[in-house]
């Protein structure tokens, strides 16, 4: 489910990504998630079980605890949250490169 709306800081969007891969998010796909982040001026925040970490932090993404299977909710707030969000979405969808 994906939600968008527009702010004064730009674009808000809300959508859940699934934890495809094998061994979850660990420090590996955790790494791949922040430099994609980084890239981008947009503010980003991961939730799961109600628990909500910074998504340019890679020990955040690890504390989240996110195995396979696992449903997380991205949050982007900003002028770029939109390309952000299809780099992202890519990421996950590759699985982490790791099958």
């Amino acid at each position: 489910m994906e939600t968008s709306e527009t702010s004064p800081t730009g674009t808000k969007i809300e959508k859940n990504l699934s934890v495809q891969n094998k061994t979850g998010i660990h420090a590996r796909p955790a790494a791949m998630i922040v430099r994609v982040t980084n890239k981008y001026t947009s503010q980003v925040f991961f939730e799961k079980d109600e628990e909500q970490v910074n998504g340019k932090s890679i020990m955040g993404l690890m504390m989240l605890a996110a195995g396979r299977g696992s449903s997380i909710k991205a949050i982007i707030e900003g002028s770029d949250a939109e390309d952000m969000m299809k780099d992202l979405e890519d990421l996950f969808n590759r699985k982490f490169d790791e099958g």
